[in-house]
């Protein structure tokens, strides 16, 4: 028997590869299918399920092509829904690969079509469940992503509440638990930078499996603090449902190389100029109204979060040898309309005659040396800023970065710190595309800020003054 994790830490995502006896499956893969197709012909397997938890939201996954390229079955859970060839599965249903039995466990509640894989063993033994987003380490999905449902998210959290109860907990407190995600996803609030444990461990440490806790109490504390889904969630989640276009023509199209004319006429036809090298080389040098999200952080998240149209053009600059790397991340959460890069970079977009921009940038020590005349952004989550941040800093969160910049004055400078350094300049380029020019970047963020003798305080909620 072979259990394997493949983790993408970019998405803190989960895939999962089982084989037995010659016979393959794969539990929630990634959009490219090469990596699983290799791990099955190198060890003279075939994969004959791909098993989805669930329509993803925070990524496209690669069941279509997978199932496509190997004839595999792909099987949803009850009351799934999709518009391609799959297996609808009966709560209960056991499906044979080898000698092992993967036993469908209906688990609504992060969606209503979510379900928990278990897996029994040649003997018989139960020793594991892949879990999705129903039960992650620390935490559970949240409720409030189900596409087109007329549940509300406290109709889906008591979905959940039940599910964990009548078919999770249930089970032996050695089963390993496989989680869709670990610590980083916006699927769930405070889940463990770990990705493998077990059942006992989760009773004895997870808020949401506490034995004393009544429905009502679940309710209101999974549906409490939950921010808004990242905009590109629902697409992805339809996508999944529906349908996309083959992985392969998304490469093909995306990595052609583009002449400094091609690439100009490209940006002239409205696509977005999309920068991928790191913040420190962006900095140096880059082409007006380039959005900067660096290969080198959470490039797929951010693009997710800031790119609203999933069908919007897209033209990159990229380090040397890495296209094909930023095609296949933006498809992994379905921007599929990269339409090429530009060859040789902004050296080959310089020595065409063209001018570059550059971003200014600042120590924390200098700034510290004028804190008390200038005006800080901190574009840090909500719960960041609420830990610690600067005295009288405005906080425009770069999740919401569209609607928070109208906090901000135009004709102002501002100092824009993250936490260290990367968001910062990502919300940078942001602001300057919408006309903010008097922008400067403070080198090392709220990291860098800590060590100096700037003031900084703690978030206090009103409700706890007295």
């Amino acid at each position: 028997m072979i259990v394997e994790q493949i983790y993408t830490k970019c998405l803190a995502e989960a895939a999962y590869y089982i084989e037995s006896n010659g016979e393959a499956a794969v539990i929630d893969p990634l959009r490219e299918s090469a990596p699983y197709i290799e791990m099955a012909e190198k060890n003279g397997a075939k994969i004959k399920y791909v098993f989805e938890t669930h329509f993803h939201a925070d990524f496209v996954s690669g069941h279509i092509d997978l199932a496509n390229k190997t004839g595999a079955s792909i099987v949803f859970g009850p009351t799934a829904n999709t518009h391609f060839e799959s297996i609808i599965a009966e709560d209960n249903q056991e499906f044979k690969v080898g000698a092992l039995t993967v036993k469908v466990l209906h688990t609504p509640g992060h969606t209503p079509e979510s379900v928990t894989y278990l897996l029994i063993d040649a003997e018989g033994k139960e020793t594991a469940i892949f879990s999705g987003d129903t039960l992650f380490l620390g935490d559970v999905g949240r409720p409030d992503l189900a596409i087109k449902s007329d549940l509300t998210q406290e109709d889906l959290a008591g979905m959940l509440f039940d599910s964990l109860r009548n078919k999770i907990m249930t089970l032996p407190d050695d089963i390993t638990i496989y989680p869709g995600h670990g610590a980083g996803s916006s699927c769930g609030k405070n889940m463990s930078s770990e990705t493998v444990g077990s059942l006992g461990e989760q009773k004895k440490t997870n808020y949401a499996l506490r034995a004393d806790m009544t429905k009502e109490e679940f309710i209101k504390e999974v549906t409490t603090g939950i921010l808004p889904p990242p905009q590109y969630f629902s697409k992805n989640a339809q996508m999944n449902k529906t349908g996309y276009l083959s992985f392969d023509e998304v490469i093909d199209k995306g990595t052609k190389a583009l002449s400094v004319e091609d690439f100009k006429n490209e940006v002239a036809n409205g696509a977005l100029i999309l920068d991928v090298r790191t913040q420190a080389d962006f900095s140096k040098g880059f082409i007006k109204d380039s959005l900067f999200i660096g290969l080198n952080g959470t490039f797929a998240m951010w693009v997710g979060a800031l790119v609203h149209d999933i069908k919007q053009e897209i033209v990159l600059i990229t380090p040397d040898g890495a296209e094909e790397e930023a095609v296949v991340r933006l498809a992994r959460v379905g921007y599929d309309h990269c339409v090429g890069y530009l060859k040789g970079g902004v050296q080959a977009y310089q020595n065409a005659g063209e001018t570059l921009e550059t971003l200014q940038s600042i120590t924390a020590e200098e700034l510290a040396t004028k804190i008390d005349s200038v005006n800080v952004v901190d574009v840090r989550k909500q719960g960041e800023y609420e830990a610690e941040h600067i005295e009288n800093v405005t906080h425009c969160s770069l999740d919401y970065i569209a609607d928070e910049q109208n906090k901000l004055d135009k004709n102002k400078t501002y100092y824009v710190h993250c936490a260290g350094g990367y968001r910062s300049v990502i919300a940078i380029s942001e602001l300057k595309r919408n006309g903010f020019t008097n922008l400067i970047d403070v080198l090392g963020g709220f990291g860098a800020i800590q060590k100096t003798t700037i003031p900084v305080t703690n978030f206090v909620c009103p409700s706890t003054l007295k």
